[in-house]
């Protein structure tokens, strides 16, 4: 079984870990685009096509499935990228897990990029699932990139400055940018409040993994022999996991798997 995952950075490692848990057998490629990168700030059209040429350069190693670990990419890129892909191959797309965060009533806050931020996309996506319950949108100024250049300084500015634009009843927090998974122990330190309940994270990476398995008619293995092997891509070259991944155990365990056969 081989599983591909796609992002411009390194947003990408969360969901690659999750898998990881599940299928430890499974040979995955990850395909990133240093040349192109930051997406965000990308007009939709170019978005599209940078993501179309690492689909393509991931596509070309015959996985079972890609994964589309970016929230920005997963709303602007999806349908062009299915278009082009399915049903050879199934294209699994990040969506922030707004709705099992607000099963839980909330009051909710959303951490995401400025660009999604209030975003028709992330407003239809409240209206949807959290109708009813409190919800506050939070941009996470330098965040993303921070977390990007795994710079401990900025991440701490980044994580101090949307904690205090954080309501004080919020009792959940969602993950609403693949980067942000990373840090996560580090939000929750900074937005849990003294004497109020444990602060509940709600990332995407763990049910983006599951999806994949069952898109593809394969069960979770975690037992398996640990001997799934990782191809890096680098904007469609061969290279190796950007120097910052090391940064996260993430990352590291990544490293720590055989290279590819």
């Amino acid at each position: 079984m081989k599983i591909a995952l796609m992002d411009s950075g390194i947003g990408l490692l969360a969901a690659t870990a999750a898998v990881r848990r599940l299928r430890p057998d499974a040979d995955l490629v990850l395909s990133l685009d240093p040349d192109g990168m930051p997406w965000g700030p990308r007009t939709p059209e170019d978005l599209t096509e940078r993501a179309l040429a690492v689909a393509e350069a991931a596509a070309a190693h015959r996985p079972d499935a890609l994964v589309v670990g970016c929230n920005t990419a997963t709303v602007h890129a999806l349908p062009a990228l299915r278009a082009r892909l399915e049903p050879g191959i199934p294209v699994i797309g990040t969506v922030p897990a707004i709705k099992p965060a607000a099963a839980g009533g909330g009051p909710v806050a959303i951490w995401a990029t400025p660009a999604t931020t209030g975003s028709p996309y992330q407003r239809g996506l409240i209206e949807e699932f959290a109708d009813g319950v409190p919800v506050a949108e939070v941009p996470c100024w330098g965040l993303a990139e921070a977390v990007e250049h795994a710079d401990d300084a900025a991440i701490d500015a980044a994580v101090a400055a949307a904690a205090g634009l954080t309501p004080h009843d919020v009792t959940t927090v969602v993950l609403g940018c693949t980067h942000y998974e990373l840090v996560a122990e580090r939000i929750r330190a900074a937005v849990q409040r003294a004497a109020a309940p444990p602060l509940v994270l709600h990332g995407s990476a763990g049910a983006v993994a599951a999806q994949t398995l069952r898109r593809i008619g394969e069960r979770p293995a975690p037992g398996a022999p640990a001997d799934g092997t990782v191809t890096v891509l680098l904007s469609g070259r061969a290279g190796a996991l950007p120097a910052p991944a090391l940064h996260y155990a993430e990352g590291s365990v990544l490293v720590a798997a055989s290279p590819a056969r």
